[in-house]
């Protein structure tokens, strides 16, 4: 499967058909970002079950705001509508395939546990 071209326009829809997502946001201008799409591209390959998405930060800088994106390439993962990941740099080979296992071992169950209750403590603190 090739990567798709994420925009504002489709966002919610790629999250809800798409239980693990990786999203690499990058720019044409952007060097690590050109070195990076050939090793996304061939993750993309070897992992037909994920949804890889691409998003342009000069088109897209609405989405990539939203993500927090200061740096380019940034690499990010959602499972089960769930931020597990982001981070910028440029990835080698081997460590985006030692990403990947790590986000596909992930219990989403815990996750959103500390996700809630990193929230509430948030909350609490505000209050």
């Amino acid at each position: 499967m090739s990567t798709i071209e994420l925009t504002k326009d489709n966002f919610d829809e790629i999250v809800q058909d798409n239980d693990f997502i990786l999203i690499d946001f990058w720019a044409s201008w952007c060097g690590p970002c050109r070195s990076f799409g050939p090793v996304y591209e061939a993750a993309a390959e070897r992992h037909p079950d994920l949804a890889f998405t691409k998003v342009d930060t000069e088109a897209q800088q609405e989405l990539a705001s939203a993500f927090e994106v200061q740096s380019i390439p940034t690499l990010a993962i959602i499972r089960d509508r769930t931020l597990v990941f982001s981070q910028p740099g440029a990835l080698p080979e081997t460590a985006l395939e030692d990403l990947i296992g790590q986000a596909r071992d992930l219990d989403m169950e815990e996750v959103r546990k500390a996700a809630a209750q990193a929230q509430a403590q948030e909350g609490g603190a505000t209050a």
